[in-house]
């Protein structure tokens, strides 16, 4: 059976693929309730590490946490990395994989419902601008509980897929391409997409990986202490989230005619004027339709080939984020009547086998290496791989030190390290280690050995380093 799951920031959406049709996949939390999510959050019952909804009856205690997706967008973010999960950290690598055998513990039983043995094959949604570090843990996380991953695509991608689903009939000779506009809990992704007939181009993206609907809450937050006199800080790390909690419950229960917002701080009502909600929220709004300008080229659609924005992600059922592109952009902007499963309906479509459509990506962010030259007193940034090139870039060259120390990364707005590899280059130190390595002074050769160097991004974004000293037997893979 095959499902698309929208790994989520705050929530997790799943949709399977079922005979053209795409539902979402219910989950029960612990009183039998059926919902359209599993919550993204975890917490620490006794020793044991909880997830979902299991987790979510430990709200207020010291090991709850919420939105620990945004770990895997830290720059150096490992499998080792140590989250605090109240009075006790667990990595990385062991929370991702506790939660995919949540995920997938709900696919199994959807599917035991169906009477249904085959076994499940998913296509999971990654931000659009996730580095290579998120990719590669995510789905190692989902492949470690047994089920087989057939790729990631990046959420605006998948919302794109859903929309022609839905949508076709707005697409024409003039107006063949949309923007999808995902603002999610945790990030915000936008994607210029060209559409002929089921073949998707991804013509560019922009993003903002650390800003999304959780700031949304906090900033609510902040307005309801402020109203009593209070600082942020002056509360415990329980009665702050405690407090964001209560400010995202208020946010999403806001209609188009709501006027005040009532909000619990410990054993006061606070009352908030929708207004001053939406004046405190609109420069992050701002902030995203400034992100987006590149992928318009002007002020309007009006002159553009572009069908219509297409708003997805959780966070776009605040009414603020439709008004506002309204107001900009007129009647071209749709909000779909799905937003939280618009990605998970996408990601179930590319799944389908049976489906024919197609999706050409493009790469978000480059990839390059620092290198050392003379002697390593000085390093130079050299891109290999960029939006706009091959995914594969091959070096043949001689070495021209005893040591090489290549540091390859993702350039984006920041620089994500991938891998820092030592390559020895002459005989004597062909057997040394890399710790070893750090020892030994760069110095310059004369004739050193040939070295081959190949870097590959595949289909879901992970790169592969390839480096070959053949004259040494020196034959290193990251």
């Amino acid at each position: 059976m095959h499902f698309g799951i929208d790994f989520g920031t705050t929530r997790t959406v799943i949709a399977a693929s079922d005979r053209g049709n795409y539902p979402v996949v219910p989950s029960e939390d612990r009183h039998g309730d059926s919902h359209d999510y599993i919550p993204s959050v975890i917490a620490i019952s006794g020793e044991e590490l909880v997830c979902g909804w299991d987790a979510m009856e430990l709200r207020g205690t010291p090991g709850f946490t919420r939105s620990f997706k945004r770990a895997l967008s830290g720059q150096q973010v490992t499998s080792a990395t140590p989250v605090r999960l109240g009075t006790t950290t667990r990595t990385v690598g062991e929370i991702l994989e506790a939660f995919a055998q949540y995920v997938v513990s709900h696919l199994r039983r959807f599917q035991k419902d169906l009477a249904d043995t085959s076994p499940i094959e998913v296509v999971l949604g990654v931000p659009a601008h996730s580095h290579h570090a998120q990719r590669l843990l995510t789905m190692a996380a989902f492949s470690r509980t047994g089920i087989t991953v057939q790729g990631l695509i990046n959420e605006p991608s998948a919302a794109a897929f859903e929309y022609t689903h839905r949508h076709a009939r707005t697409l024409n000779s003039k107006r063949k391409s949309i923007l999808v506009y995902d603002l999610g809990g945790g990030t915000f992704d936008a994607s210029l997409v060209a559409i002929d007939g089921v073949g998707h181009t991804i013509v560019n993206t922009v993003g903002r990986p650390r800003l999304g609907g959780d700031d949304l809450d906090v900033i609510l937050a902040d307005l309801a202490l402020a109203s009593l006199g209070h600082s942020f800080d002056a509360f415990s790390a329980t009665a702050r989230m405690r407090l964001v909690d209560e400010a995202r419950s208020a946010k999403e229960a806001i209609v188009p005619q709501s006027r005040r917002i009532v909000i619990a701080v410990g054993d006061d009502d606070v009352t908030i004027p929708v207004k001053d909600f939406y004046a405190a929220a609109t420069p992050l709004i701002d902030e995203t339709l400034t992100a987006i300008e590149p992928l318009i080229g002007s002020d309007s659609l009006r002159d553009t080939n572009i069908a219509g924005i297409y708003l997805v992600g959780g966070t776009t059922s605040l009414p603020l984020i439709s008004q506002t592109l309204r107001k900009k952009f007129g009647r071209r902007v749709h909000r779909s009547p799905l937003p939280s499963a618009s990605t998970a309906v996408g990601l179930a479509i590319a799944a389908d086998p049976d489906s024919d459509y197609a999706l050409h990506d493009t790469l978000s962010r480059s990839i390059g290496v620092f290198r050392e030259w003379d002697a390593g007193s000085e390093v130079s940034l050299d891109p290999l791989i960029t939006p706009s090139t091959p995914r594969t870039a091959t070096r043949i060259y001689r070495a021209a030190h005893n040591v090489g120390w290549f540091r390859y990364g993702e350039i984006g707005d920041d620089f994500s390290l991938i891998a820092e590899i030592g390559v020895p280059f002459t005989a004597e130190l062909s057997h040394l280690s890399e710790d070893d390595l750090r020892t030994i002074p760069v110095t310059r050769v004369t004739e050193g050995p040939l070295v081959h160097e190949e870097v590959t991004v595949d289909d879901d974004g992970i790169v592969s380093i390839a480096i070959d000293v053949d004259e040494l037997g020196i034959h290193l893979r990251r």
